[in-house]
């Protein structure tokens, strides 16, 4: 039987030990910021030049153009945004055909428009061009099998490395199910990036179309710093702002894997609203750093 100091002693270090274990835990998330960027039409505002005020004024330190006609918007963009605290974080997509078509025609058009996208996009510094392999509605595609992933990695070679020279990336989107057939999670995308074989190939995550995933977590860290090049965030029921659909919108688990995987890259807003825009987008912000906060 333990006497009084004993127990003292007892209950001090286990104090001691919970205090430690709660500290560690912290010392755990690396302080890592969180790196917002809008789409073109996110902000309010009738002009570029409007947008990026209102971006600036919120701290938002990306810019996510599309890439259509991208080549022809360059020195616009760079004019927009010279002495400005907004840098381009990825372009997304844009391109014409698609990476797996079978009419030869389809897919030259993708490889044609693709490039001049990729090229453009190296010059304004951005971080990569968003691109899905095959939508729903796209028609005829090459079948799912192991010969169509196979052929997707040496195409996805073949473009990463052509972004290299660009100083710029492609970036793999996975959709959900409602939207494509082939490459709905993120760990799938992962593998593609890494059986391609080029340091060019990175993926991304959407919190909406993460739905097919059963963890948010688990879908960051299978991509890990190695590949995880972007991501993309709605609200989690009608993927309109992030605290449009309530308690649905939770980003914590996600926010916590990118944190511990030190992620340098952007969080971007891909979304509508239903309310105005001007209060909608700033109370989003204010949720998602908060959220950040407490990953």
């Amino acid at each position: 039987m333990l006497g009084a100091a004993s127990v003292a002693l007892t209950t001090s270090s286990a104090s001691m030990l919970t205090s430690c274990s709660s500290a560690c835990k912290k010392e755990q998330i690396p302080s890592t910021p969180l790196r917002l960027s809008f789409q073109e039409h996110t902000a309010p505002g009738d002009s570029l030049n409007e947008r990026f005020d209102f971006m600036e004024n919120l701290g938002i330190v990306g810019f996510e153009p599309g890439g259509r006609n991208l080549a022809n918007r360059v020195g616009e963009f760079q004019q927009a945004l010279s002495g400005r605290n907004i840098k381009l974080s990825a372009i997304c997509a844009g391109f014409g055909g698609f990476i797996l078509a079978e009419d030869p025609k389809v897919k030259a058009e993708f490889d044609a428009t693709m490039r001049d996208i990729i090229a453009a996009a190296g010059e304004l510094g951005s971080t990569g061009v968003i691109m899905v392999p095959v939508f729903n509605w796209q028609a005829p595609s090459l079948p799912h099998t192991l010969d169509t992933r196979q052929y997707l990695c040496e195409q996805m070679h073949e473009l990463g490395e052509y972004a290299l020279k660009h100083n710029t990336t492609v970036i793999l989107e996975p959709l959900n199910r409602k939207e494509a057939h082939y490459l709905r999670q993120v760990a799938d995308a992962a593998a593609i990036c890494r059986d391609s074989k080029s340091a060019g190939v990175k993926c991304m995550g959407d919190f909406w179309h993460m739905q097919e995933e059963t963890s948010d977590y688990a879908a960051f860290m299978a991509a890990g710093k190695e590949y995880l090049q972007h991501v993309h965030v709605a609200s989690r029921g009608r993927r309109i702002m992030p605290g449009e659909d309530g308690e649905l919108d939770n980003y914590v688990e996600g926010f916590r894997a990118l944190k511990q995987l030190e992620y340098p890259h952007y969080v971007s807003f891909e979304c509508g609203t239903k309310g105005d825009r001007t209060q909608t987008v700033t109370a989003a912000v204010e949720l998602l750093r908060s959220q950040w906060e407490q990953a």
